[in-house]
Order: C-alpha cells, then sequence, then structure tokens
C-alpha cells in the first residue's frame, strides 16, 4: 500500500481516560439523560442482588418448614424481582437512545463544519477515506461506548462492590475467598490496555486506508476499466483487507485470552466455594439457604466480572477512534488577519506595468472603491487586482527547495482582464489559487481596491471574487443547485442569465431541464458540458472580481467561440484575471502576464508581447511550450 494514501502519523494515545473525557462538551447537553440512565442501571443490577436474598429466605423459611403457601409468596417475589430488573435495564435503553444519536449527530456536525473551513492545504495532506471514516465509523463507536460501556462500567462497578459486601456479610470467610483473583484480574487488565489500544489505533487507520482505495476505485471506475488496472487495484484492496483482518484477527485473539483468564479464575474460586459451603452446610456450621444466597450473589456478580473485558475492549476502540475524530478538530483554522509572515511588508519595486492599451472603453464606471463599502481607495492605494512581492511555497516542502512563486508583482485595473500565460510548472494555477485564499502566500501582499485580503472576512472575499477551475466539480445535486451554488440569494432569471452566458443550454434539454439530477462528480455530463456549468457558477452572481483557471480548456472550437462571445459581456463589468493556454483565449484580455519560473517576467498586449518576448511567441505558436522556463519548478505548481 502506497503510504501517500494514509493519514500524516500521530503519536499514540497515552491515556484512555484522557482521551474519553474529551468529549464532555458533547455529551454535557444530555448528561441529565444519561445520569437516569446509569441511575436506573444500578437500580436493576442492585435488584437482581436481592433476589439471592429472597432466596435465603424461601430456603430457610417456608421450604425448610413445608409451608406451600410461603413458597408460593417466595415465588411471587422473585418473579416480581425479575420482572422489575428486566423493565428497569429496558428503561435505560429507552431513556439513553435520543441522547445519544443527539451527540453523535452533533460531532459530526462538527467535523463537517470543521473540515468545511479548513484550508485546501489540510485537504492536500489528508485522504479523503481517512476523514469519511472518522465521520462515520468512528463516531458510532463513540456512540457505542457512550450507549453501553460507559453506564456498565459504573454500573458494574457499583454491582461489583454491593455484591462483595453482600458476600461478606453473609460469609466473610468465603467472600475472601471470592475476592482472591481481583489482584491478577487488575494485571491482566493493565496489559490487555496498553496492548488493545494499539491494535484498536492501528486497525481503525487500516480502515480509514481501504475507505480511501474504494472510493478512489469507485470514482475512478473509467479510468480502471479504460486501462484494464482491475485486477492489480483488486490486488492493491486485497492486500489492504487482508493487513486489516490480520490485526483485527490479533485483537480478537487478545481479547479471547482476556476472556477466557477472566471466566476461569471466578469459576474456579466460585467451584472452591461451592465445596467449602456444602462441608460447612454438612457440618452444620452454614444454613443451607445462606448457601444457595451467596452462591446466587456469587453467580450474579459473573457477568459483571466476565463483561470486563469486552467493555475494556469497545472502551479502547472508543478512545482511539476519539482521538482520530479530535485528530481533525486540533487542526488550526486560519485567523481572519495576519496569517502569513510577511504579509504587506514585501520590498518590491511595485507591479510591473508594462506598455499597455487603456481599459476597454465602455467599462463600467468603476470608482476605485474598498472592498467593504466602495467608498474611495484610500490615498496610495491601487485600485482592482494587486499583487506586491507575492511569494508561495508549499507547506511540507523539502528543506532549500525554490518557492513555487517569487516576488510575483502584479496589477489588474478595475474592469481590466489580465490572462495570465506561461509554460507548464510556472505557478499559474497556484497563483490563481492566492486570490480567493484557498492558500496563503508565504509572503508578500494581495489586495483588492487597497484592501489585504488577510484583513476581509472570508465571507466577504467569497463574495467579490468568484472562480472556475479547469477540473470542473459538480455535486450531487440538480443542474440548476450546481450553478446557483456560486452565489447565495441568486434566484432563477440569475440562473438564466449565467446559463446563456456559458452557452450552457444543453441543460433546457436534459429530462427535467435544470431541475435534472446530474449526478455524482457530474460524470452523467460531459467534460465541456461540466465545464460549462462551473463557469456558470462562476459569474451567476456577478462578481467584483473573476478568476478563471483555463475554463475553456474542454470545449470544442464552436463552442469555445460562442462562450468567448458571450464572456465578453461578463468581462466587460468585472476585473477578471484569466490562466490562458490558446491565443483565442488570450484574445479576451486587455493586457497578458507571461508567468516564468514563478516570476511574472513580462506584462504586455498580446501584439507586444509577439513582438518583444520570444518565450512568449513560442508558447503561443507551440513551439517550446516546455521549455526551459518550465524546468527547475519545485513543489506542485502548474
Amino acid at each position: 500500500m502506497n503510504t501517500s494514501t494514509r493519514a500524516p502519523e500521530r503519536a499514540q494515545p497515552r491515556s484512555a481516560v484522557r482521551s474519553l473525557l474529551r468529549l464532555w462538551p458533547y455529551v454535557r447537553p444530555v448528561r441529565g439523560r444519561l445520569a437516569a440512565a446509569a441511575l436506573t442501571a444500578v437500580l436493576g443490577s442492585c435488584t437482581s442482588l436481592v433476589i439471592p436474598l429472597a432466596l435465603k429466605w424461601l430456603v430457610d423459611g417456608p421450604v425448610a418448614g413445608r409451608d406451600p403457601r410461603g413458597v408460593w409468596l417466595g415465588g411471587a417475589v422473585v418473579f416480581g424481582l425479575g420482572v422489575a430488573e428486566a423493565t428497569l435495564f429496558m428503561l435505560r435503553r429507552v431513556i439513553v437512545a435520543r441522547p445519544l444519536a443527539r451527540v453523535e449527530a452533533d460531532m459530526r456536525a462538527a467535523l463537517y463544519g470543521h473540515l468545511q473551513r479548513l484550508p485546501v492545504v489540510f485537504h492536500d495532506r489528508w485522504p479523503s477515506g481517512q476523514l469519511l471514516s472518522r465521520g462515520t465509523n468512528d463516531l458510532t463507536l463513540v456512540r457505542i461506548f457512550l450507549a453501553f460501556p460507559l453506564t456498565f462500567l459504573i454500573v458494574n462497578g457499583v454491582t461489583i462492590t454491593a455484591g462483595f459486601a453482600i458476600l461478606l456479610a453473609q460469609r466473610w470467610t468465603l467472600g475472601l475467598l471470592l475476592l482472591a483473583p481481583v489482584a491478577p484480574l487488575i494485571v491482566l487488565c493493565w496489559f490487555f490496555e496498553n496492548s488493545y489500544s494499539r491494535l484498536a489505533r492501528t486497525a481503525q487507520d487500516r480502515a480509514g486506508d481501504l475507505t480511501t482505495v474504494i472510493e478512489e476505485s469507485v470514482l475512478g471506475i473509467r479510468v480502471i476499466k479504460g486501462f484494464g488496472r482491475h485486477r492489480g487495484r483488486r490486488r492493491e484492496f486485497s492486500a489492504l483487507s487482508g493487513e486489516l483482518r490480520g490485526i483485527e484477527l490479533r485483537k480478537a485473539r487478545l481479547l479471547g485470552m482476556l476472556w477466557a483468564l477472566v471466566m476461569t479464575l471466578p469459576e474456579l474460586v466460585i467451584g472452591t466455594a461451592l465445596v467449602l459451603g456444602v462441608l460447612q452446610v454438612a457440618d452444620g456450621g452454614l444454613s443451607a439457604g445462606t448457601l444457595v444466597a451467596f452462591l446466587s450473589t456469587a453467580l450474579a456478580l459473573r457477568w459483571p466480572v466476565e463483561s470486563i473485558g469486552f467493555l475494556l475492549a469497545i472502551t479502547q476502540d472508543a478512545a482511539t477512534a476519539t482521538d482520530r475524530f479530535f485528530e481533525v478538530l486540533d487542526e488550526p483554522l486560519p485567523t481572519a488577519a495576519g496569517t502569513r509572515a510577511g504579509a504587506g511588508t514585501g520590498t518590491s519595486t511595485g507591479p510591473v506595468e508594462g506598455t499597455s492599451a487603456p481599459a476597454r472603453t465602455g467599462v463600467r464606471a468603476a470608482a476605485p472603491g474598498s472592498c467593504g463599502s466602495r467608498a474611495p481607495a484610500r490615498k496610495g492605494t491601487r485600485a482592482g487586482l494587486l499583487l506586491e512581492g507575492v511569494e508561495f511555497r508549499y507547506p511540507g516542502s523539502p528543506a532549500g527547495a525554490e518557492p513555487v512563486l517569487r516576488g510575483v508583482d502584479l496589477h489588474i485595473r478595475p474592469g481590466e482582464t489580465m490572462a495570465l500565460v506561461g509554460p507548464t510548472g510556472s505557478g499559474k494555477t497556484t497563483l490563481t489559487a492566492l486570490v480567493p485564499r484557498l492558500y496563503e502566500p508565504t509572503a508578500g501582499r494581495i489586495s483588492l481596491d487597497g484592501q489585504d485580503i488577510a484583513a476581509l472576512p472570508r465571507e466577504r472575499l467569497r463574495e467579490l471574487v468568484s472562480v472556475a477551475f479547469e477540473e470542473p466539480t459538480l455535486f450531487s445535486a440538480t443542474a440548476g443547485e450546481n450553478v446557483l451554488m456560486g452565489a447565495e440569494g441568486a434566484e432563477e432569471a440569475d440562473l438564466m442569465r449565467a446559463l446563456r452566458i456559458a452557452q450552457a443550454d444543453f441543460v433546457h434539454e436534459l429530462p427535467e431541464g435544470h431541475r435534472t439530477q446530474v449526478g455524482e462528480q457530474g460524470l452523467s455530463l460531459s467534460g465541456g458540458q461540466r465545464q460549462r456549468l462551473a463557469l456558470a457558477r462562476a459569474v451567476v452572481g456577478r462578481p467584483r472580481f473573476l478568476v478563471l483557471d483555463d475554463p475553456l480548456s474542454a470545449l470544442d472550437v464552436h463552442t469555445e467561440a460562442l462562450v468567448e462571445a458571450a464572456l465578453r459581456e461578463v468581462l466587460a463589468t468585472t476585473t477578471a484575471l484569466v490562466v490562458a493556454h490558446r491565443p483565442s483565449t488570450v484574445l479576451l484580455a486587455d493586457r497578458v502576464a507571461l508567468l516564468s519560473r514563478g516570476r511574472v517576467t513580462a506584462v504586455g498586449t498580446h501584439h507586444e508581447l509577439l513582438r518583444t518576448s520570444g518565450e512568449y511567441a513560442a508558447l503561443m505558436t507551440g513551439r517550446g511550450g516546455d521549455g526551459p522556463a518550465g524546468a527547475g519548478r519545485g513543489g506542485k505548481a502548474r
């Protein structure tokens, strides 16, 4: 198994108790119901200890005195106690069902909400299967712990204490005999806890890896079938499944050994107590009723003692599940401001302006305004999209590796469209991801109409900047819902306008129009159709800033021309940065920026750069698109 599919390694938990105590914030709202359930279970368990005392009275009284009415009365009492015990345990389950479902739901909601707010860098490091297993299997284990072991560790503790008190009161010598296995059992439980916790953690991690493999195989089924790799994937799945099976078998063996010893030791001492008790009854030193009550009490304590291994196993599983849950929740969220070192302190001399034609005629009257209120920009700032000394390296890059972006200076004026071109690996996609703060610059500053994006609330930034990625992502929803995700509060008129601009009129021909479900990842649509829906999503909210990462790469020439013609309507009223690989897309822009080896090396109009930049001319004419400018790149730049 390739370790790249596994979650980052974490330290093993040192204390199950410390881990489980972290659940308190989620348990606190339902603590009253859980306490009532525990009290009910304790009463039920203590009721079971009263039954041996009733048997003692029955044997020494009505049975010894040959009193039929007393026997019937004693039988009715024992029957009533049994019914009461069963009723109390049933009531416990009824009491905890709803609150525990709430705890699980709250934890799942907290995990999902946190995942949505974590930066893209986190999701780059964590396999989706690991996150999925934490939100499903792990939370199920936590709920099972809260429903059963948490209560019965308390109940069994009270039962064992009360039971041994009754045993010692009835016959203290035999009671001490039954206490003999306590010390060995404590040692066994300590050994079991340490060994089982390591296996439990490994098993849950491998279950997450297995979930990743299954998810990748389902989403990539076309590639697997297209290249005939189903046998290889099956071998990979079988190997990982076999590893998980082996771990689960080791867990079962360890639990079986503990359970065997936990069951054997009490049985031996109960058998010994039985022999000694019969001898004492024969000698007249002990009544038959007392012996019956003593043995009945000892047998009533069998399950509380024997269940120790089972309860500890579930507790350890829940503790490791809790650790895995909080590993995600402990990941820090990006702060509203000041999240990058050196923000706003770059030493660059200013953005590259180059020679450029003025912004196109017909641009809206865009007085330089602040992003938040459209008030005039502060004196000394430049409106539009401004990058100053921007540097970026991916977290976890090898020490000494060159940054993906180095000292990027660029100014896109209000209402202007800037095309970003460059060889593969020059950092174009990375740069576009910095504008909506999918990644944080390592150094430098990015501002919108004079305001540093690091100081803007993310909700406001997402309203101002809209993006369309080269790889379109659609969700299991209708075509219209996928588009309307681009703007909260958008109406059907906005949807129709966006579909027209993106030349996505094919939506109207679907079985139910824009209300047609497009399926998971939109795989029921062609690549070009998915790309047009993603483009419609980007423009539906009429954003002030638009970032397009080669949004037309999957379109045919005819459709591309139609989309470009419609896009001009949008680009005339927004400030746009467009990653382009084809001259037809470049011609949409007022100016072009050439990105080479992580730096902006030239800015100008398309025709100017064709005359003055050999590298740009080579890119546009198809000569040496991956030449020297693409060499020496680091990280994941594209």
